[in-house]
């Protein structure tokens, strides 16, 4: 397995680093994206790599924010014949809170949600005998509060859109978006999979302060996470503050920023 971040938050190569998130993972059967980032960003750092996003299979997009599937137009237009995966509730209004009242949506393209291509997805959702989708319901445990500011149509977000993958190989691999749901509570649901690397973000910098969540959050998370053993790879929205202090606690963690690959053997 080979993964490849096409769009993170930030670069050291020749790549153009934005707010968001692609993943080009190649497996044993599939070549796919985990999500897209929020632009062309992701067509222009494929090109410059040589990946053709043409002869793309598979696509997830981990939940309803921009960020993460705001190219999904741009990749529709070059590719056509990729199946993509997105929760059924994805396509629903959400929004940041600014200010303290001012709502800024930052949802997906709702009429793409009847593009042929899409594939719906309410709950879990086995692809096939490689990938599989799954969906976190129990949320209680170190909640970030930099979700706090996200809202959808009927309050304050409960990421009920939000979906994770599972890449079973000689190594099982948890892929994640933004674990809006938290890497802890995400990691639990996905003990029975036995993942052996988890690769994505934890949601813990404040979007508009750009600082972390409260110490006392991060020494709860590291203390749960140093318990699997398994080597972390993380990027886009956990943000540089959070990581250092992170990976100062828990062992085998790396970041992985635009332009970088992972060789899982």
């Amino acid at each position: 397995m080979k993964i490849t971040a096409l769009v993170e938050n930030k670069s050291n190569c020749e790549l153009t680093p934005v707010h968001g998130l692609a993943l080009y993972i190649e497996t044993e059967k599939h070549k796919l994206l985990f999500d897209l980032g929020p632009d062309d960003t992701l067509l222009k750092n494929a090109e410059k790599r040589g990946i053709d996003l043409a002869q793309v299979d598979t696509v997830v997009i981990s939940h309803g924010h921009f960020d993460h599937g705001g190219a999904l137009a741009a990749f529709l237009k070059v590719n056509h014949t990729a199946k993509i995966y997105v929760q059924r509730r994805a396509f629903e209004k959400h929004f940041s809170k600014s200010l303290g009242f001012l709502k800024v949506p930052i949802g997906l393209d709702r009429k793409l949600a009847d593009h042929p291509q899409i594939v719906l997805t309410d709950g879990d959702y086995q692809i096939d005998e490689e990938l599989r989708l799954f969906t976190v319901t129990d949320t209680s445990k170190l909640h970030s509060t930099a979700n706090d500011t996200l809202y959808d149509e009927n309050g304050k977000d409960g990421f009920a859109h939000e979906q994770d993958l599972m890449i079973f190989g000689e190594k099982n691999a948890l892929i994640m978006g933004c674990g809006h749901c938290g890497v802890v509570n995400i990691l639990e649901r996905a003990k029975e999979y036995r993942p052996q690397i988890c690769v994505g973000g934890y949601h813990l910098m404040i979007p508009v302060t750009k600082k972390s969540v409260p110490k006392e959050i991060l020494d709860g998370i590291s203390e749960e996470l140093k318990k699997y053993g398994m080597d972390f790879y993380t990027c886009h929205c956990t943000g540089e503050e959070a990581f250092q202090y992170l990976s100062a606690r828990v062992p085998r963690m790396r970041y992985l920023s635009c332009g970088e690959e992972l060789v899982i053997s």
